[in-house]
């Protein structure tokens, strides 16, 4: 596979599409110990831990593969976290786990199956309410990890005790420890140049440590052809960086849950009670509902010994007791210059990645993406070439609610709410449409890959696990699917997890997206047998074409799939079409423009040959 232009394409010279899975949801924790979040245990020693099953054990490959190959699920995001390749200290690696990924890998490949790694993260850490550092990471500037939910740092499954509100990802951004080490990963020389780790800037500490884990992994995969390439970093966010004021919240967009200002998440850490107030998020604006009261226990954050870095480094200081804020935009300005974080954080950071990682192997494919609900910054060709967008993309209202209402949409660029169910779906499109186009205006015309979309499945208080109708759900990934469609976007599902169950979901934070449970497994000799709402996302592809599309559709309640498409002289294969049993049990005919077409039941895949005498061509399936 390689790039041309905006488009994917293979040794033969056809315009490729993408479709696949995040695999998986519960890799962002350990296997051993058993790392739910909900389990406190997992948290107390931060470096004896094993990834070494992650996405699922090996002897179980074959017939997870077996069925995304059957699904049609063939392109995948395939996840790792820094902590599984550097848990136990600074520069000691894994090597059980990269064994078992490259076996993971060699696997893959003899089904047909190819992808590209992500170093996921969200929020920094376990410790910091989600996955992806090692402890180790804070535990050298003096935190101690399991102080972090008690000092209102951070919000904690396993230290949070009863149900874990959520979508708490949004508010612990803006806590005290994935806040804090973010500014550090990606600031640390302008913002902290106090703070060093083992005698090397902490800027420098992190981010070196980051890429050479990474490397270790590249290093291992680089020989598998069904290796395409990396992501840079699952949605980083800015930290602190930029922020006018840390005495207030104005700046924050979203509001969803307790949300401190940054002078408050300090002195939080260093065991000043706080008075904080928590936000319902509404379609237009987010609203208090209470305020609350962090940290009442005075509990420090940091060991005897050590402070908060901003304190080290003159942000604020507490003279005899007293906090007192000494530079409130300390953030926002370098040098007399108002800093961008895009600009000039997250693209140096992501070309001195790419640099680092192509040492390994140059042919590597880089797939970049920028902060949530933030524009990704602009690339350009002379910047380097190999490149790909791979921005995300979720109903908010959906993702949010646990409810699927089809007449109602929330366009998360704009802000722009609309009503009715074609207006609902136009939105969905509207909303795709400004990621392709981001890539074409701003990042040199590169290919797009919608890296995460999906769904709740524990929809209306886990009504589906009850009744077996997945119905909603359905619908819901119709109407995604359509929107990815008509712009011919590459896309990835969040997520496939091997170990889901309805009670606790993907294993992480109670969150429950995965297209396959074991719990809805009922028939182990049918490999559909574990999946929900299949109908939704097995859907017809055109995965291979023979030039360039101009347009793909697939109407689920007719079950009648069209593509048409300009050919390529120079390209002699035929166009592949992905056809699922699922939605032709009885069989389906071919209407094509001209030429010709022939069946291989076993692969699901119709192979079409066009004829040279017209330009465009059209390709119609239908039931029969």
């Amino acid at each position: 596979m390689h790039i041309d232009g905006r488009w994917f394409k293979d040794d033969a010279g056809r315009t490729l599409i993408l479709r696949g899975v995040n695999l998986g949801g519960s890799t962002k924790v350990p296997k051993t110990p058993n790392g739910a979040t909900c389990l406190r245990e997992n948290l107390l020693d931060s470096r004896k831990v094993s990834f070494v099953g992650r996405p699922f054990p090996l002897e179980e490959a074959d017939e997870h593969f077996r069925r995304l190959k059957t699904w049609g699920l063939t392109f995948l995001r395939f996840l790792i976290t820094w902590e599984a390749i550097e848990h136990e200290g600074p520069g000691v690696y894994d090597n059980e786990y990269l064994d078992y990924i490259e076996k993971i890998t060699a696997r893959a490949a003899e089904h047909g199956i190819s992808f590209f790694v992500d170093p996921h993260q969200d929020v920094w850490s376990r410790w910091t309410g989600g996955d992806g550092a090692p402890g180790w990471t804070m535990e050298l500037l003096g935190m101690e990890l399991l102080n972090m939910e008690k000092s209102g740092a951070g919000l904690v499954h396993g230290l949070h005790g009863g149900r874990y509100p959520q979508m708490q990802w949004s508010t612990n951004n803006y806590r005290y420890g994935a806040a804090t080490m973010f500014t550090l990963f990606f600031g640390g020389n302008h913002f902290t140049p106090k703070t060093v780790i083992n005698d090397v800037p902490v800027q420098e500490f992190l981010q070196s440590h980051y890429i050479n884990a990474v490397k270790q992994v590249a290093a291992r995969l680089g020989k598998y052809a069904n290796v395409n390439g990396f992501d840079t970093l699952n949605e980083p966010i800015t930290g602190m960086i930029g922020t006018p004021d840390i005495t207030t919240t104005r700046h924050i967009d979203l509001k969803f849950g307790i949300v401190p200002s940054y002078f408050q998440t300090m002195l939080l850490a260093s065991g000043y009670p706080q008075r904080v107030p928590e936000y319902f998020p509404g379609l237009k604006k987010s609203r208090v509902i209470r305020k609350i009261e962090l940290n009442p226990g005075r509990v420090r954050l940091y060991k005897a010994g050590y402070e908060c870095v901003f304190r080290q480094n003159g942000v604020w200081t507490d003279i005899d007791g007293k906090p007192e804020v000494l530079k409130r935009d300390h953030f926002l300005n370098v040098n007399g210059k108002k800093v961008d974080f895009e600009r000039d954080y997250l693209k140096p950071f992501v070309k001195r990645y790419l640099t680092e990682l192509r040492k390994v192997d140059p042919k590597f494919m880089i797939f970049v993406e920028g902060a949530p609900m933030r524009p990704i910054f602009g690339w350009e060709k002379e910047d380097e070439d190999n490149v790909v967008f791979a921005g995300h993309w979720y109903d908010g209202i959906t993702l949010i609610t646990k409810k699927y209402r089809p007449y109602l949409a929330l366009n998360l660029f704009t802000g722009k709410i609309e009503f009715g169910r074609e207006k609902a779906r136009e939105s969905y499109v509207t909303q795709l449409a400004a990621l392709a186009s981001h890539a074409r205006e701003r990042m040199g015309d590169i290919p797009v890959l919608v890296g995460e979309f999906g769904l709740p499945f524990d929809m209306y208080n886990r009504k589906s696990y009850k009744t077996g109708n997945f119905k909603k759900q359905i619908k819901a990934f119709d109407a995604y699917f359509n929107a990815m469609d008509k712009n011919l976007l590459n896309a990835t599902i969040w997520n496939y997890t091997s170990d889901n169950t309805n009670e606790r979901g993907d294993q992480w934070n109670d969150e429950d997206l995965s297209v396959y449970s074991e719990d809805q497994r009922d028939n182990a000799d049918d490999i559909n047998s574990g999946g929900r709402a299949l109908p939704g996302f097995i859907r017809p592809c055109a995965k291979a074409i023979a030039g360039i599309p101009s347009s793909m559709e697939f109407e689920l309640k007719k079950r009648i799939f069209n593509l048409e498409f300009t050919h390529d002289n120079s390209c002699a294969e035929p166009t592949e079409i992905f056809v699922p049993l699922i939605q032709y049990p009885a069989g389906f005919k071919i209407i094509p423009s001209d030429g010709r077409w022939e069946k291989t039941e076993d692969e699901q895949i119709i192979r079409y040959y066009h004829t040279l005498e017209r330009e465009k061509h059209q390709i119609r399936i239908e039931p029969l």
